[in-house]
């Protein structure tokens, strides 16, 4: 009894430092394309070992339920390590194991409507989007803003998130506006910068445009993502507009309609759609939404 007992549990321990050797070694990391990091996986995980026959006795049931009792929490204490993990290739590797690490909530969509992509992962019709498992971050650059900006982004926001089920984390107020280079020391992506401007500062913003956003990628040689961006608006197109009747609707439909490009929507044909150029709705249309439900689906990355 004692010694198919002391087997038994040597035979465990193994196991635990076979499975450890294996985890270990998938979260290896290697240089990969643009200075990125790729987490390899290395085939599957070792088997948990079987408790030895002992002739044609089988075990009793108090036996047997403290033997799965064991390997349970053992698994879940080597699996701890994983989870606990933060370097690069841990988002992978948890979802390989089959856990949710979603941010917000996901968000059903039907598939109506017009929606466009502003790009695709290659051979693919999936998008490029922004990773589930983060919150995108942005600050404000309040030079020029209305003077109801912040209620202005904090509407625009939660109801793309709604749409969507991406969660975005407003971290304050900032001097900051340099609109191209959104990466900081050491290629660390900085927060999504939204401020007010003109023409002369931003020439994209002449004639009838109110307003332009866009994403900033970033490819670590396994995924794609979103991982900044930028959105500006005409400081004299909203003076302008907050004039007019219906003007406060307006504006928010502009600052959600930058937003969706900043999460990946491009323009579409369809004027009942917000994301036609004009923006002739104020309310996110089907395809909206169901473009959005799309986006805030994107893995982890």
């Amino acid at each position: 009894m004692a010694g198919s007992g002391w087997s038994r549990r040597r035979a465990e321990r193994q196991w635990q430092r076979d499975l450890l050797r294996e985890i270990r070694a998938m979260e290896t990391t290697d240089e990969g394309p643009d200075g990125g990091r790729v987490t390899p996986v290395r085939g599957g995980l070792p088997r948990a070992p079987r408790a030895p026959r002992r002739g044609r006795r089988e075990p009793v049931a108090h036996e047997r339920r403290r033997t799965v009792v064991t390997v349970l929490l053992t698994t879940t204490a080597i699996l701890s390590l994983v989870l606990l993990n933060v370097g690069p290739g841990s988002a992978q590797v948890r979802a390989w194991l089959g856990f949710d690490d979603r941010f917000g909530t996901q968000v059903d969509g039907d598939g109506s409507g017009s929606y466009e992509f502003l790009a695709t992962r290659p051979g693919t019709d999936e998008p490029v989007g922004w990773s589930s498992c983060e919150p995108i971050q942005y600050v404000v650059n309040t030079d020029g803003a209305p003077g109801d900006w912040e209620e202005l982004v904090d509407d625009a926001t939660e109801r793309l998130s709604e749409a969507s089920g991406l969660v975005f984390e407003d971290r304050g107020t900032t001097d900051d506006r340099d609109f191209e280079g959104r990466f900081g020391l050491g290629g660390r992506a900085q927060p999504v910068l939204i401020a007010w401007a003109d023409e002369d500062e931003v020439p994209g913003l002449g004639g009838d445009v109110a307003g332009l956003a866009g994403p900033i990628s970033r490819d670590d040689g396994m995924f794609q993502r979103y991982v900044t961006g930028r959105v500006v608006l005409d400081k004299e197109a909203f003076e302008e507009i907050e004039s007019v009747r219906g003007g406060d609707e307006q504006r928010e439909a502009i600052v959600l309609h930058e937003l969706g490009h900043l999460v990946g929507l491009a323009h579409v044909d369809d004027p009942g759609e917000l994301m036609h150029p004009t923006t002739e709705t104020t309310e996110l249309g089907p395809g909206d939404r169901s473009g959005l439900a799309i986006l805030g689906d994107a893995p982890c990355g």
